[in-house]
């Protein structure tokens, strides 16, 4: 959201929250874009230019009580429906809404990716009441494809027909999991990846060191990168990753998440399908890949992750997995092609 010094949370979210309050129509807004990139931030801070006492036509104040009470989260008109499992990741754990169980009492088993159909219902009775400062309510949710199919059902009627002035945003990374029916309700806002300069320009402001090579990592994705950075991944260790794989060496990778290192040798498998092409690679500098592999092989290899994401929640031995997933990756990149046959030419 923006602070009280006026600045945007994220450089690249001025002009769509620009063109969004420009361009809206309804009372419903769907931001989607790649992961990683500030969906929720965007919706967010249009929330917030929705509760700005100062009728903002490009962004928020930030320094209006409305706009203060948004930064405190504190603010009595806007309700923001986040699974249990992603609140303390994105700042709004403790004193927030929260997902409760049937008979409103806390769930105290893991927490839920899901967004649950008692929240839902707890968002449409907060929009049918009466605004606290006299303007509008408004209603976040994030990711909102995490509604199970009883939560989404439940939103509904609420979108077809909102009471008095509610608004709703909702923001993804996965418009095809929503019901075609909630897409069909909600102004779509597209959010693109940003320009790779600034977004490099962002991480280094962050004290991100060599923030290209793990812009590129993460696919474009700025605060997927700076996440890896959180958790121990730098650029030092994301270019030295292909050899050490190829070596047969677990080394760290023992500590990391099992989805992370899927992911990781994912792609890869993807750079190293693109050197066996002619192709430049997309998530490793070039220097650090091992060439050679056999398509075939790798073709098979990417088949094998494919398979093992689909089960990455599974409690698996982890240190017999990722010995057995850097052995899969040294097979494959040390599976040379066959070499081509010599041309001959008979003479007379």
């Amino acid at each position: 959201m923006v602070g009280q010094d006026g600045q945007l949370p994220l450089p690249w979210l001025g002009a769509p929250l620009q063109e969004a309050l420009r361009t809206q129509r309804g009372h419903a807004l769907l931001i989607h874009g790649p992961q990683g990139i500030g969906q929720f931030e965007l919706a967010l801070t249009l929330a917030q230019a929705w509760l700005c006492e100062t009728e903002p036509t490009t962004q928020p104040c930030g320094t209006c009580a409305s706009c203060r009470l948004v930064q405190a989260h504190s603010h009595p008109d806007l309700l923001v429906l986040l699974p249990e499992a992603l609140r303390d990741s994105l700042g709004w754990g403790s004193g927030e809404e929260s997902d409760e169980g049937e008979g409103g009492k806390s769930s105290k088993t893991k927490p839920s990716k899901e967004i649950k159909v008692e929240a839902v219902r707890k968002a449409v009775s907060f929009a049918q009441s009466t605004s606290a400062r006299g303007r509008r309510k408004v209603v976040l949710i994030h990711p909102a494809e995490r509604m199970n199919a009883i939560a989404a059902n439940t939103l509904l009627k609420t979108l077809e027909e909102p009471p008095g002035d509610a608004r709703f945003v909702l923001s993804c990374g996965a418009p095809d999991a929503l019901l075609p029916t909630i897409r069909s309700r909600c102004q779509a806002v597209p959010l693109a990846l940003p320009p790779a300069d600034v977004a490099s320009a962002w991480l280094a402001q962050q004290q991100v060191a060599q923030p290209e090579v793990l812009l590129a990592a993460a696919g474009g994705q700025p605060l997927e990168a700076l996440e890896w950075v959180r958790e121990g991944v730098d650029a030092v260790t994301w270019s030295r990753l292909p050899k050490q794989v190829a070596a047969g060496e677990v080394g760290t990778l023992a500590s990391w998440p099992l989805p992370r290192l899927v992911d990781a040798l994912h792609k890869l498998c993807h750079d190293a399908m693109c050197l066996a092409c002619g192709a430049p690679p997309r998530y490793f500098p070039s220097a650090s890949l091992p060439g050679g592999a056999a398509m075939p092989a790798l073709v098979a290899w990417s088949r094998e992750l494919r398979q093992t994401i689909r089960h990455a929640e599974h409690p698996w031995n982890l240190p017999v997995m990722v010995e057995s997933l850097v052995l899969q990756a040294q097979q494959a990149l040390h599976t040379s092609a066959p070499a081509k046959p010599r041309s001959v030419h008979s003479g007379r």
